[in-house]
């Protein structure tokens, strides 16, 4: 074993990384890091119903995209292995027989329909449904004959009638009532072992030192103790920290809008967006900071602030931490974070690419609006929005158009001081200044009423291109410039 710090991310392949499990990892990961330790990734597939190859591939990427580095466990190997709990099975079947063989275990023959009958008779007295303990009597002659009729046995562990306590990280000290769980299953009767089982297994004999994960496991810890004890292990220290919620305060699921760190990928969210959110929902930092880089929140972080408060998810504040990463990017990385979400027959230079994203930079809430701002810089067709439509219906809005386009076709190709001189003129000429001026020419030649910084915008569209536009408002009789 180790004295290192040893923590672990234990992912069910059961679905796409949810927002949720990336907040528990990445604690994990900033935990390690700080201490110098360790991280392991375990794959708990014993599910083999809903466990899917296709999600376990998908975490590991997504966990990739967000920087959260593994340094031990599923395809980076290590000593303590297997990592994936499905190629764990004889490691689960020699502790239950240690268990048994020291009559801390025993084997059980109830049917389900037993079960059901148990614990409806529990709820019938507003007691808590536990295992009755009935089959812990059984005599040796009792099992054989079971197992000759061909029934399949669970292996329950024996719960000790005692009070079970430790300290949390986060929560403080604890304390459960032995007399309330009940003897709870260790291995199934189709062979595959119960969740606490193998957890417990798992984090002692991988020498896991911290476990941090969501308060939705706090009633297995009393368990998972009292395997701890029976089995002969030191248990580790606990953190669990509070669930994410919504915002009607009930845990973040599906029916709150986008929950995977894959949907966030596709939608153009950054990786350390998403990393700086998740940090802050429920840690609070020592500064009112609340832009930081994946070094800082290693250096900043502590398990002890981190609230025992549920956070509330809010995609708002992830669209504006989102806006801010965008913000401090240079153009070229820009450019290449952006090019996965341009359309491969859209002509475009990387230097021309590096232009329009320096000019839309401090404006795009996601990587994926790139597609809503290009065909303003290509001779696309563009397509106005409703209120660029209402723009460009006024007497005065014709006439600034009408004054732009005798100014541009006098000269040649724009840059931003040409496009300044070219507003100065329409203004002292009109007598039009301000939105009255700008806002029906960024209609016009953008079909939107807000973006960059009109200059700039002007400078890089093409001449020609912008007296298409124009003329198509101007002779389309004050219709949008797509119609």
């Amino acid at each position: 074993m180790t004295d290192s710090i040893r923590v672990r991310f234990a992912p069910s392949p059961t679905g796409y990384l949810h927002i949720g499990n990336a907040r528990t990892a990445l604690f994990n990961y900033l935990f390690a890091r700080q201490h110098r330790g360790h991280l392991i990734l375990r794959i708990e597939d014993t599910d083999v119903a809903r466990s899917s190859e296709t999600f376990q591939k998908a975490i590991v990427e997504d966990l990739t995209w967000l920087s959260i580095v593994w340094d031990e466990g599923y395809e980076a190997g290590g000593t303590y292995g297997p990592y994936c709990q499905s190629l764990r099975l004889k490691i689960y079947e020699e502790y239950a027989h240690q268990l048994l063989t020291e009559e801390k275990a025993y084997k059980c023959f109830c049917l389900p329909e037993d079960l059901e009958k148990m614990r409806q008779q529990f709820l019938a007295k507003g007691q808590m449904p536990r295992y009755d303990g009935r089959c812990r009597a059984l005599s040796p002659d009792d099992i054989e004959r079971q197992e000759r009729e061909g029934r399949k046995a669970t292996i329950r562990f024996k719960v000790r009638p005692r009070t079970i306590r430790f300290r949390d990280v986060i929560h403080g000290p604890m304390s459960f009532d032995g007399n309330t769980i009940g003897d709870f299953v260790l291995m199934r009767s189709d062979g595959m072992p119960a969740y606490n089982f193998a957890c417990t297994v798992d984090d002692a004999t991988m020498a896991i030192t911290h476990v941090i994960r969501g308060e939705d496991h706090l009633p297995n810890t009393p368990r998972q103790f009292l395997l701890y004890e029976s089995l002969g292990f030191r248990p580790p220290q606990f953190a669990h920290h509070p669930l994410i919620l919504g915002d009607d305060r009930t845990p973040l699921s599906k029916r709150h809008g986008v929950t995977s760190i894959r949907r966030y990928r596709e939608e153009g969210y950054l990786p350390e967006a998403l990393v700086n959110d998740l940090a802050l929902l429920g840690w609070t930092p020592k500064t009112k900071t609340e832009i930081f880089a994946l070094e800082d929140l290693i250096r900043d972080f502590r398990l002890d602030r981190v609230s025992r408060s549920a956070p509330v998810f809010d995609p708002k504040r992830l669209g504006w931490i989102n806006t801010q990463h965008i913000k401090r990017m240079d153009p070229d990385t820009l450019g290449e974070k952006v090019t996965p979400f341009i359309d491969p027959k859209t002509p475009m230079g990387k230097e021309r690419l590096r232009r329009i994203t320096e000019v839309l930079r401090d404006n795009l809430q996601t990587l994926a609006q790139v597609r809503d701002y290009l065909p303003i810089f290509t001779d696309q067709p563009i397509k106005a929005e409703p209120a660029a439509v209402d723009v460009l219906q006024s007497p005065e809005a014709i006439k600034v158009l009408s004054e732009a386009r005798s100014l541009i076709e006098d000269g040649r190709e724009i840059t931003e001081q040409k496009a300044h001189d070219l507003l100065k003129t329409i203004q002292d000429r009109l007598g039009i200044r301000g939105r009255s001026l700008m806002m029906p020419i960024r209609a016009a030649v953008t079909g939107k009423t807000h973006g960059p910084e009109l200059i700039k915008i002007l400078a890089m569209i093409d001449r020609e291109t912008m007296l298409q536009r124009l003329e198509q408002v101007l002779h389309g009789k004050k219709k949008s410039p797509t119609d």
